[in-house]
């Protein structure tokens, strides 16, 4: 079992080491102050952006981070923002919109692959979102996946993030996702982490997968060797582990629960340590798995379209149209499953008093 970092290889699997067999328990933290960090959706009205609704849903989610006293982050054009369907213009205008209504708070802007074709990979592909989002200030980068990165040998592959870098000058989180999200895409591997986290450019990285409790094997391993770079959880199902170990949020799923995550983050903490907390995990939960839920092909990516609809049902934005270039829409009455999976969290919001987190009459 592998528990030194010069001792991994390319190819070696978490399985062999022993991060991949640490316990959630021996991570637990009740005294961190980790931030959330809201992959913020782009509602749509009538074909184009709501931007009235944007900033209605941005402010919505700002009140229960300052009511539970939690650092919140707004992660902008990312999948929740549509960022494969924006053009270089709605890009740019997300953020500027954005930093107009909100001056001083936080972002996190997504990248990926503009324009990209072929088999070979180009690092100048991240530069379009990379020059945009450099411009303005009080931002970091999201290096996202695309295929032809993703589809490298891990060597080239940490080569392609590195050369990426070179053109980066804000701080930087990587991003590794699984096949739930999109069909072609593999998580990292233990040396792979381990190459990432050791460049000063990055200061951290999210993992998004489903099927596997990668988060944890980040946070083992980033723990246990005093890595200087924070995991940030990805894992829509699985998001107590992340307020559990103390450890930061990136997830759509911080838009249609904010309220709910927020007073969790803040009942678990050793000062304000509530009981409750481990029935409010549940009921945030359940509803998360019905707004990620996988369809007959194994894919999560119409979160988005259920995420518009609870958004729609909490009387926070106008419409549940998604970008009408994206093709992650939910067969059936979605509007009937959202409010069924709602039912469980709202008795739960109302118990604990958790504020704004009520059915508007839609």
């Amino acid at each position: 079992m592998i528990t030194e970092l010069d001792d991994l290889r390319p190819d070696t699997p978490w399985r062999e080491t022993i991060w991949a067999h640490t316990s959630e328990e021996t991570l637990t933290d009740h005294d961190s102050h980790a931030r959330l960090c809201v992959a913020t959706l782009l509602p749509f009205k009538n074909q184009q952006p709501d931007w009235g609704s944007f900033e209605n849903s941005i402010r919505w989610m700002i009140a229960s981070a300052d009511h539970y006293g939690i650092e919140i982050v707004f992660v902008l054009n990312a999948d929740t923002g549509y960022i494969f369907n924006l053009s270089l213009e709605l890009y740019r205008e997300v953020i500027e919109r954005f930093r107009a209504s909100f001056p001083n708070q936080r972002i996190i802007c997504g990248t990926t692959a503009v324009g990209a074709e072929g088999s070979a990979f180009r690092a100048e592909w991240y530069h379009p979102h990379l020059d945009i989002l450099q411009s303005f200030s009080n931002v970091e980068a999201m290096i996202m996946t695309s295929q032809q990165l993703n589809s490298l040998a891990p060597e080239a592959r940490r080569d392609a993030y590195f050369e990426i870098a070179e053109h980066i000058t804000v701080p930087a989180i990587v991003h590794a996702l699984d096949p739930s999200f999109v069909p072609w895409a593999t998580p990292f591997e233990p040396w792979l982490l381990k190459e990432l986290a050791g460049h000063k450019k990055f200061t951290g990285g999210k993992i998004s997968t489903l099927d596997e409790p990668h988060f944890l094997y980040w946070a083992a391993m980033c723990r246990d060797q005093a890595l200087d770079f924070s995991p940030h959880s990805g894992d829509d199902y699985g998001i107590a582990s992340a307020i559990k170990t103390g450890l930061p949020l990136l997830i759509g799923a911080g838009v249609s629960a904010c309220p709910l995550i927020c007073a969790a983050k803040k009942l678990w903490k050793t000062e304000s340590f509530d009981t409750r907390v481990v029935k409010l995990f549940e009921a945030f939960q359940s509803l998360e798995d019905s707004v990620f839920r996988l369809n007959h092909k194994g894919s999560a990516a119409a979160y988005k379209h259920s995420t518009a609809v609870v958004l729609h049902l909490l009387g926070l934005i106008e419409s549940s149209e998604i970008h009408p270039d994206c093709t992650d829409m939910r067969d059936g009455d979605e509007y009937e499953r959202m409010k069924e999976a709602l039912i469980r969290p709202l008795q739960i919001a109302e118990r604990l008093e958790i504020p704004e987190f009520t059915l508007a009459a839609v």
